[in-house]
Parts: C-alpha cells; sequence; structure tokens
C-alpha cells in the first residue's frame, strides 16, 4: 500500500541528483554511485521513507555500475511495473527490440524510483536488481535505525 509522502517535504530533505531518481524516474551515471562499490554488512533502505528493502547478504558485483542485489528483503516491499520509456512511442522498434522492455522497481510504501530488475542475476533466482545509489540509504548491521 502507497504512503502519500509531502513532496515538498521530500524535495527539501533530498539531493537534486536524489530528487531526480526517485521523484522523476530519472538514472544515475554508472559507475558513480556511492554503494556501486560498498559491500559492509547491513540494510539499504529507501531514501525517501526508509522502508528497507534489501540486505548486504544479497549484494553483489554485477559490472554493471550500479548497486545490485539478488533479491529483496521481502516482494510487498517492492512494486514491479513494465518500463517502454527506452523506446518512447515507437511501436515498431517495441514489436523489433522486445528485451527494450525493462521492469521498473518501486518502493511498495512511497511509490520512489529505485532501478531496474533483470533476469540475468545468479543462479538460483537469476535477478539481478540494479539499483540507483541515490535512491537508496544504508544502516549498517547493528546500527539502531533512526525513525524519520
Amino acid at each position: 500500500m502507497t504512503t502519500a509522502v509531502d513532496k515538498e517535504e521530500v524535495r527539501k530533505r533530498l539531493t537534486p541528483l536524489q530528487w531526480h531518481v526517485t521523484q522523476e524516474k530519472g538514472t544515475e551515471r554508472p559507475f558513480t554511485g556511492c554503494y556501486n562499490k560498498f559491500y559492509e554488512k547491513g540494510t539499504y533502505t529507501c531514501i525517501v521513507c526508509d522502508q528497507e528493502l534489501f540486505s548486504s547478504d544479497t549484494k553483489y558485483d554485477s559490472g554493471c555500475g550500479w548497486p545490485a542485489f539478488n533479491e529483496v528483503l521481502d516482494q510487498g516491499r517492492i512494486k514491479l511495473t513494465k518500463d517502454t520509456s527506452s523506446v518512447g512511442g515507437n511501436l515498431l522498434l517495441l514489436i523489433a527490440n522486445p528485451d527494450m522492455v525493462r521492469t521498473e522497481v518501486t518502493c511498495s510504501k512511497c511509490d520512489a524510483h529505485l532501478g531496474h530488475v533483470f533476469n540475468d542475476g545468479p543462479k538460483p533466482k537469476r535477478k539481478r536488481f540494479c539499483i540507483n545509489s541515490a535512491s537508496i540509504s544504508f544502516h549498517a548491521a547493528g546500527e539502531e535505525k533512526k525513525s524519520t
């Protein structure tokens, strides 16, 4: 269930890049995010609403340039939606290249855009949740989480 967020409060709290990624469905440049090569133990949460999304136990180096996870903490914490933005309105391009349809990952609590999921991850699940660093926060294992 999506919870309404105060967009003005969120805009004040987020950096311009975090706003662009989470609220305008943007993508940070590859290999620039702070969590791409970050491997401490802990939990990754939504930068907007702080909902827990991913465990460091499922993070791996996919070489794609963004943090990659092979599993979400709970499927109910994300929403998956078909994303045809890479083809614009060109249906012929879409028909000729069905692989251009991606699956967008958003936070189920606040609808923040997180990234995309692909079916080329490690076995057995074969999932690669390709997530923008700008859309998540990290909480170290054993660290008490601050309420927002």
